[in-house]
């Protein structure tokens, strides 16, 4: 089983449910932990939100319209919202997730608590 698995969608209390993108991802498993990539084409740092909350990881983007001078005549990246939800797997120490967004691509660090990482035990 994964360290992290998707959950459906939800929205935070108060919060209309909005149209909203599944961003594509991909998770990478090594003696540290995860890594998790999350495509969101023409998001920001600014744009960017991500919150733990009772073992699920909520990562939610927004990519703003481009405003131009004029009137548009023809627009194929219109504003988007991307939302993304995960189940964490209790290996995962929460406290040190850690993410960083370069050109669309968001990474997020999720490091095993040292208790669930293997050791060796020395026999006497």
């Amino acid at each position: 089983m994964n360290a992290i698995s998707e959950c459906s969608k939800t929205t935070r209390e108060g919060e209309q449910p909005a149209a909203s993108v599944a961003p594509r991802s991909n998770l990478k498993h090594d003696a540290e932990g995860y890594t998790l990539k999350v495509e969101m084409p023409g998001v920001t740092k600014a744009g960017v939100d991500i919150t733990v909350n009772e073992g699920k990881l909520l990562i939610t983007g927004k990519r703003e319209s481009v405003a131009t001078n004029g009137r548009t005549v023809y627009s194929e990246r219109p504003a988007a919202h991307y939302s993304r939800v995960f189940e964490l797997d209790p290996s995962i120490d929460t406290e040190r997730i850690s993410a960083g967004i370069e050109q669309g691509l968001l990474t997020v660090k999720l490091h095993k608590a040292e208790a669930a990482k293997p050791r060796k035990i020395a026999v006497a």
